[in-house]
C-alpha cells in the first residue's frame, strides 16, 4: 500500500529535521555520497548517476579553475537542457564562482545586453540550437573573440563551446576538452571560500515589465525553495520530474532540479517542448512528475498519444505561471489519470515559487487562488510555523502596510529572497525595502489561511483621465464573449486622455466577433473611464509572451500602439 501524503511529508521532516545551510556543491556531495548509485540526470541517450554528476562537476571544477577563474567570477551559460548543463552548474559553485545561466532562445541584441550588463569572466555556450547561430552571433557581438583579440566585451576572458550541432572553432575549447584540462589538474578547485549566503546565481528576469535585471541568489536560497516545493507537494523517495521548462529559469532549476535532489530523486530534462516527446518520455523513463505551464497542459491532453502511451507511473504534475479554469484541472485528473495536481505562484526576486496549492486541495482552490505559502518545516521561518515566506499587502503607491485580508500590492519577506539586481542599485532600493520586503508588482489578497489570490499586475494599472485603471476587471468582462478566446487590455500613451485602454483580442475559431460588440459590452458592465476606447485582434501567435508563458503586456502595449483599429 502506497505512503499517504501525510506519511511522506513527515519523512521528509525526519529526514531534514534541522536545515543545515549548504553551499551547491555541498549539497551535491552529500546527495551523492548517500544516493551513489541512483540516476540523477535521465535522458534517452545517457544517464548520469550521483556519483557520475559529482565527478564530472569536479573535473569540470578544476578545469574553471585551472583556466584561471577565481572566487566572486561570473560565469555566463548559454545552454538548454543538456546532461552538461547540471555538472556545469555544480562545477561553477565549486571554482567558488557565480554562475550566471542566460535565455539560451535570446537574439542577438539580447544576448549582447546580458553579456555586457553582467561582465562575465568566462562563457560556456552552445554552438547553435533551434535554428540559432550562438557563434555567429558572437561573431557580431564580439568580434575577434575567438581568437582573444576582441574588445567589445572588456572582463570575458574565456570561451568555451558544447557542440550542439556538430561546428567546433579552432583554438576555442569544447565542454569536453575543459574536463580534460581538469583531470590534468586535479584539485585545482579545492578550498574555494564560497559560503551558503554568498550569491550562487545571477537570474535574469524574464522581462514582463522591461529589460532583464540579474537577480542575486545565494546558494542557500534555491536549496530551501527546493526542498519547500518537495516538503508541500509531498514527494516521494527518489521521485522522477521530467521537463522542458528551461534551467536558467527558477520553474526547471527549482522546482526540478533542486526539489528532485532533496529525496535523491532523478530528473529528466528535454531540450523543447514537444506534447509527443513528453509522453513518451513519461513511458519511457517512468517520469512520476511533469512540470508545465498551462497551454502546455492543453497540449498534451489534445495530442493523439494521449490514448495510448502507458502513463502509469505519472501521480502529480505541477501546471504553474498562469491561471487556469477548473475544467482544465478535471481533464488533467481524467486524461492523465494523475491525482497530485498542483498549481503555484512566484517570481525570481523572491526565490522562485513561494506559493502552491496542496496535492489534496479541491481542484476549484486551483481555479480560485495560487495555492497557500508554501511549508519549508526546518527550512522556514520559525516565527511563521515553518512557512517559507511571510507575505503582506501594501499600498501601491506609498508602499505601506495594508489591514490583513485588504487588496494591495504583494510583498514578500523570508529566506529565499534576492540580495539585490546585479549592477542596478536604483533598482534595487526601489523592489527591495531595507527591512527585507520584495514587492512583486502583482495586486492579491493574503487570506487568513495563508492562500494567494491574485487581482492583477500594479504595473500593468493605467489611468486614463486621470481614473485608475485595473486591467483585470476588463479582461473579465470581454472573455465573457462567447465570441473571445484571449483579452488583454493595456494603457496606451493619448494626447488628450494621457493614457487610453486598448483591448487585445484573440477570436475564438470559427467565430466572428467585431469590435463594436466588445465595446458595447464594456459599456454595459463597466464605468465610462473603464471601457477600452480601442480594440485590436490578434492571434494567438502574435502575443508576445517570456519562455513560461506569461504575457509581456509591455511588449503589447509597443504593438497596438501601431495595429489599434479605432472603435466606438
Amino acid at each position: 500500500m502506497s505512503e499517504s501524503l501525510d506519511d511522506r511529508r513527515d519523512a521528509l521532516r525526519r529526514r531534514f529535521a534541522v536545515w543545515t545551510p549548504m553551499t551547491l556543491h555541498e549539497r551535491l556531495a552529500q546527495v551523492a555520497d548517500e544516493f551513489a548509485d541512483r540516476p540523477f540526470v535521465i535522458t534517452d541517450d545517457r544517464t548520469v548517476t550521483y556519483a557520475d554528476t559529482d565527478a564530472w562537476s569536479r573535473r569540470l571544477a578544476d578545469g574553471l579553475a585551472a583556466l584561471g577563474v577565481r572566487p566572486g567570477d561570473r560565469a555566463g551559460i548559454v545552454m538548454a537542457n543538456y546532461p552538461e548543463f547540471v555538472p556545469l552548474k555544480f562545477a561553477v559553485a565549486r571554482a567558488g564562482a557565480v554562475a550566471v545561466p542566460f535565455n539560451y532562445l535570446y537574439r542577438t541584441e539580447e544576448l549582447r545586453y546580458v553579456l555586457e550588463q553582467s561582465a562575465c569572466q568566462v562563457l560556456v555556450t552552445m554552438t547553435g540550437f533551434m535554428g540559432l547561430d550562438q557563434l555567429g552571433m558572437l561573431d557580431e557581438i564580439a568580434p575577434g573573440w575567438d581568437r582573444g583579440e576582441q574588445t567589445a566585451l572588456p572582463e570575458l576572458r574565456e570561451v568555451v563551446v558544447l557542440p550542439t550541432d556538430g561546428r567546433t572553432r579552432d583554438g576555442v575549447r569544447t565542454v569536453a576538452d575543459l574536463e580534460s584540462l581538469g583531470g590534468a589538474h586535479a584539485g585545482a578547485s579545492d578550498g574555494r571560500g564560497a559560503e551558503p549566503g554568498d550569491v550562487a546565481d545571477i537570474l535574469y528576469t524574464s522581462g514582463t515589465t522591461g529589460s532583464p535585471k540579474g537577480v542575486l541568489i545565494t546558494h542557500d536560497a534555491s536549496q530551501r525553495t527546493g526542498y519547500a516545493s518537495a516538503l508541500t507537494r509531498a514527494f516521494e523517495d527518489g521521485r522522477r520530474i521530467l521537463f522542458s521548462l528551461p534551467c536558467y529559469h527558477m520553474f526547471g532549476y527549482v522546482e526540478g532540479l533542486m526539489a528532485a535532489m532533496m529525496v535523491g530523486g532523478a530528473i529528466i530534462p528535454q531540450t523543447a517542448f514537444d506534447p509527443g516527446r513528453y509522453l513518451e518520455g513519461i513511458e519511457r523513463h517512468r517520469a512520476t512528475d511533469i512540470l508545465c505551464v498551462p497551454t502546455m497542459t492543453v497540449a498534451l491532453l489534445e495530442h493523439p498519444d494521449v490514448a495510448t502511451r502507458d502513463l502509469s507511473s505519472l501521480r502529480a504534475i505541477l501546471s504553474g505561471a498562469a491561471p487556469a479554469p477548473v475544467w482544465l484541472w478535471e481533464k488533467v485528473r481524467d486524461g492523465l489519470g494523475v491525482d497530485e495536481i498542483v498549481t503555484g505562484y512566484g517570481m525570481t526576486e523572491q526565490g522562485g515559487a513561494m506559493t502552491l496549492s496542496l496535492p489534496e486541495d479541491p481542484l476549484e482552490v486551483m481555479a480560485t487562488t495560487v495555492g497557500r505559502v508554501k511549508m519549508a518545516g526546518a527550512a522556514g521561518i520559525p516565527e511563521r510555523d515553518g512557512d517559507l515566506t511571510e507575505f503582506r499587502t501594501i499600498d501601491v503607491f506609498d508602499g505601506e502596510p495594508l489591514p490583513d485580508g485588504q487588496e494591495g500590492e504583494l510583498a514578500a519577506r523570508g529566506p529565499t529572497n534576492m540580495l539585490g539586481f546585479w549592477g542596478k542599485p536604483e533598482e534595487t532600493a526601489l523592489a527591495l525595502s531595507d527591512d527585507g520586503w520584495v514587492r512583486s508588482g502583482d495586486l492579491g489578497i493574503v487570506r487568513e489561511d495563508r492562500y494567494l489570490v491574485l487581482t492583477g499586475r500594479s504595473k500593468e494599472l493605467y489611468k486614463s483621465g486621470g481614473e485608475l485603471v485595473m486591467p483585470k476587471e476588463v479582461e473579465e468582462v470581454l472573455s465573457r464573449h462567447p465570441g473571445v478566446s484571449q483579452a488583454y487590455a493595456v494603457g496606451v500613451a493619448d494626447e488628450r486622455w494621457g493614457e487610453i485602454g486598448v483591448a487585445c483580442i484573440v477570436r475564438r475559431p470559427g467565430v466572428d466577433v467585431e469590435s463594436e460588440e466588445l465595446i458595447a459590452l464594456c459599456k454595459e458592465q463597466l464605468a465610462r473611464f473603464k471601457v477600452p476606447r480601442r480594440v485590436v485582434f490578434l492571434t494567438a501567435e502574435e502575443l508576445p509572451s517570456t519562455p513560461t508563458g506569461k504575457i509581456q503586456k509591455f511588449r503589447l502595449a509597443r504593438m497596438v500602439a501601431e495595429r489599434a483599429t479605432v472603435a466606438g
